[in-house]
């Protein structure tokens, strides 16, 4: 291993880390995991040619690659461990070109999406993907997982953002794919492919993504009680049958009240409750629109077009991840369903909740049926029977129409589901595809197939 350290420095020169705190923040992320041993080395690219050279160097020496930002991840997919090189993007900051007549960015991947944001708002511009994590993540992470948030019911997920793509193949080359223009159909979509492929088919070194003009008008933030889960997940379902598209709508069940209402020290009004903004010129008739649904379902629902009002009916489903932790560990999960089977998902839950003596609360995105179980445990290792109610609640949410990630991603975390939902001819499939893009098998390997 000394031996191929050293070829590692020869190669690469001064980008080269082996600091130990470096080594030992790379086995993580937010997921919990952590890798039984340390990576090889950290490779601090600051340029497209350091990524080329990196990749070459593995290539031709068979050298695992985990490519890593920020660190932000919830299902280990840039975890690295011992004999890997972590190839770090965060240093490739800059924005290259921000065009006004074109409504575009082109960006390197350790941008922090946040900081991409600042720089547009003076422009009247916005780029819409919003993670949780988006103070911290990079957009290069962002596109690796096809990162979601609050706000995907009306503007969509990361790949709606994402018009081409410069990207280092595992051999070193490198491919532009993807267009500026907002149609093209020229060739498969490999732009398309490498959204969400988590680092397993080339390292993304370069974005041309889409903008927005930001909205227009005042929004409407409504904070609605409800008596019980079922009429707060109907509400929810209901408004999207309807034709309502809030830039937000969020759930928080019985058990996260529960949790919050203990956290604030403080007592909750309901047993659920739905968090509903709109926005841009039509946000004050599309949220009365939604009141009404919400009213005659039996919410007890406040309406502001106040920002500081609006910031206080947040503050419930803001408070919900620090109430988690203050019970003890956690272990987030990310499930998608139609908007239809809301109701059918959060009772399998509950069942799930009986069965395996297990403490699961849960946020969702209820504008695009995407639900985030929290299991609370105490230690730092996964009881087996977390594990058996996660396995549980993923076929369930199969059974439903739905899928095992909405936005966190396979990583290492949801591989031994992934068959289940694929099935085993697409499951073959994708892996013929990763053997062409990286035959030796060196990026990101154990992740995803």
């Amino acid at each position: 291993m000394t031996e191929l350290l050293d070829t590692v420095r020869d190669a690469l020169g001064a980008i080269v880390s082996t600091d130990g705190a470096e080594l030992d923040a790379a086995r993580r992320d937010k997921s919990g995991h952590v890798s039984e041993s340390a990576p090889l080395a950290v490779v601090h690219a600051r340029s497209i040619s350091d990524v080329q050279a990196t990749l070459r160097f593995a290539n031709e020496t068979g050298t695992p690659v985990v490519t890593r930002g920020a660190g932000t991840g919830l299902a280990g997919g840039a975890i690295a461990s011992g004999g890997e090189i972590v190839l770090s993007t965060l240093g490739m900051t800059r924005v290259l070109e921000i065009s006004k007549d074109d409504e575009l960015a082109v960006v390197e991947p350790g941008l922090i999406n946040a900081d991409l944001n600042r720089q547009l708002e003076p422009l009247g511009l916005w780029f819409s993907p919003d993670p949780a994590s988006r103070a911290i993540s990079t957009i290069g992470g962002n596109i690796a997982t096809n990162a979601g948030g609050l706000l995907c019911a009306k503007y969509g997920v990361t790949r709606e953002s994402v018009l081409g793509l410069k990207v280092v193949l595992a051999d070193g080359r490198l491919i532009d794919v993807g267009h500026r223009t907002v149609k093209g159909v020229t060739g498969l979509d490999l732009a398309g492919l490498m959204i969400g492929s988590e680092g397993t088919l080339g390292v993304i070194v370069e974005a041309t993504v889409k903008l927005r003009a930001l909205p227009q008008g005042e929004a409407s933030t409504i904070g609605a009680y409800f008596p019980t889960l079922e009429a707060a997940a109907r509400a929810a379902s209901v408004m999207s049958a309807s034709g309502i598209r809030p830039a937000v709508m969020e759930l928080l069940d019985p058990q996260a009240m529960l949790a919050i209402d203990e956290y604030l020290g403080q007592p909750v009004r309901g047993q659920s409750y739905l968090l509903v903004q709109t926005d841009g010129l039509g946000a004050a008739a599309e949220a009365q629109a939604a009141l009404s649904v919400i009213r005659s379902l039996g919410g007890d629902a406040t309406l502001s077009t106040d920002r500081a009002e609006g910031e206080r009916l947040f503050a419930l489903r803001r408070a919900f991840h620090p109430a988690m932790e203050a019970r003890g560990t956690v272990l987030i999960e990310d499930i998608c369903v139609p908007r239809s089977q809301l109701p059918a998902m959060f009772s399998a839950i509950d069942e799930i909740i009986a069965k395996y003596d297990v403490r699961i609360a849960t946020a969702a995105h209820a504008g695009d049926g995407n639900l985030h179980p929290n299991f609370v445990f105490q230690g730092t290792e996964v009881p087996e029977r977390v594990w058996d109610a996660a396995n549980a609640m993923f076929l369930a949410a199969l059974r439903l129409g739905g899928t095992l990630t909405g936005e966190h991603g396979v990583g290492l975390l949801k591989r031994r589901w992934l068959g289940d939902e694929l099935g085993a001819d697409q499951l073959d499939l994708q892996r013929q595809i990763k053997a062409v893009f990286d035959p030796r098998g060196i990026l990101n390997p154990g992740k995803v197939f």
